[in-house]
């Protein structure tokens, strides 16, 4: 939800040009991120890892467009660094977590 709430508020900045595509595309895949992982949290393990999955995905979708922001300039060095060293750390927690429900599936 951190991350989503650090996207939002930087594409706010962003020109009005990428209102349809870079400011779309970083808002709905930071949204798909926590959203993902609601929609699965009430299903069993098999079904939570594919929604646990499609949000890591987003991640890594968020990740490159937060580096194309900072590559056009959108943003500076430092939030860069600051954002995506959160979609980092997010990745290596759900990275683990899948690793754990694929032990606890094979057992």
């Amino acid at each position: 939800m951190e991350i989503t709430a650090d996207i939002h508020q930087i594409c706010l900045g962003f020109p009005k040009s990428e209102l349809y595509g870079l400011t779309s595309q970083m808002n709905r895949a930071a949204v798909s991120i926590p959203s993902n992982i609601a929609e699965g949290s009430n299903r069993n393990d098999k079904h939570f890892k594919h929604y646990l999955e499609i949000s890591l995905g987003s991640s890594f979708e968020l990740q490159t467009q937060l580096l194309i922001a900072a590559q056009y300039k959108y943003i500076t060095n430092e939030k860069t660094i600051e954002i995506e060293t959160k979609i980092i750390e997010f990745q290596k927690m759900t990275a683990g977590f899948l690793m754990k429900l694929d032990s606890n599936l094979s057992s």
